[in-house]
């Protein structure tokens, strides 16, 4: 029979498995919301470096209107309108005639226009340069920015992400005047696709009180499938609002490569 020591020792044995068992569940807990709040903080810390490199731009007043949008609601129900007041905050500048937008080209573009200073993208705004390539979202009953776990582009049309650049889009397809220039991927089937900001949201914003024309840059390659007589493109041209011109190029990316190169050449020299 088990004498009354050893069942004190087995209890004793017991007793301290369950105290360690606690202690690690308490350390591990405590190392979580380490580990979340770094990455808060590093969002945080990213967000505001690239906003300080803007001169004159408020950008806690900026962030603090930016986190409203997300934090502490469902990542997949995060509607466009909540980010009007980080536009407000940080409102798109007009650029006549300098306005560049894009759809499948962004490495042309950011290339091009990376060397060639007469072209402005909504990436080379404020909130699109502060959030681009970023990935954030929030959840029910929490106050943290996280970045992992959020869904993705195609996951819901209301993820945080999403909404942000579509409402952007739209901020910056507002701010068009003058003679406006979009890059359009010539390797494609459909260039001018129904589903891309480009077409569902930007040039849906262009007003022939502000804009005078649009110039389509076909960006093509070597084997590339589509010309400026494509269906999709002349789509795009039917759909302009009355009195915007339009006009398209057929343009080879080594030709824009080394336009851009060459500090001699205006950017309406490229094409």
């Amino acid at each position: 029979m088990e004498s009354g020591l050893e069942r004190k020792r087995g209890r004793r044995k017991l007793i301290m498995a369950v105290i360690l068992a606690v202690v690690v569940v308490v350390v591990i807990a405590i190392i979580l919301a380490v580990v979340l709040s770094r990455r808060d903080d590093d969002f945080k810390r990213e967000f505001m470096g690239r906003c300080q490199k803007f001169k004159g731009a408020n950008c806690q007043t900026i962030w603090d209107a930016f986190q409203q949008a997300y934090v502490n609601k469902d990542p997949c129900e995060v509607p466009t309108e909540a980010y009007d007041p980080v536009i407000a905050a940080a409102p798109m500048e007009s650029a006549c005639n300098r306005l560049m937008f894009w759809s499948k080209t962004k490495d042309v573009v950011h290339e091009f226009t990376g060397k060639k200073d007469c072209f402005r993208t909504v990436e080379d705004s404020l909130l699109g340069s502060v959030l681009d390539d970023l990935v954030w979202c929030g959840k029910k009953g929490s106050n943290e920015t996280f970045t992992t776990g959020c869904p993705g582009w195609n996951e819901c049309v209301k993820s945080p992400v999403r909404s942000f650049w579509n409402r952007i889009s739209a901020a910056f397809g507002d701010s068009a005047c003058g003679n406006v220039t979009v890059m359009l991927n010539g390797s494609l089937e459909t260039p001018f696709h129904n589903e891309s900001i480009f077409a569902s949201v930007e040039v849906k914003r262009f007003t022939s009180s502000k804009v005078k024309a649009l110039n389509v840059v076909l960006v093509t390659q070597e084997n590339f499938v589509t010309n400026c007589t494509n269906a999709s493109l002349q789509n795009l041209k039917m759909g302009l609002d009355e009195g915007i011109g339009y006009g398209c190029s057929e343009v080879p990316d080594s030709q824009l490569e080394a336009c851009a190169s060459d500090p001699e050449k205006p950017c309406g020299a490229c094409w």
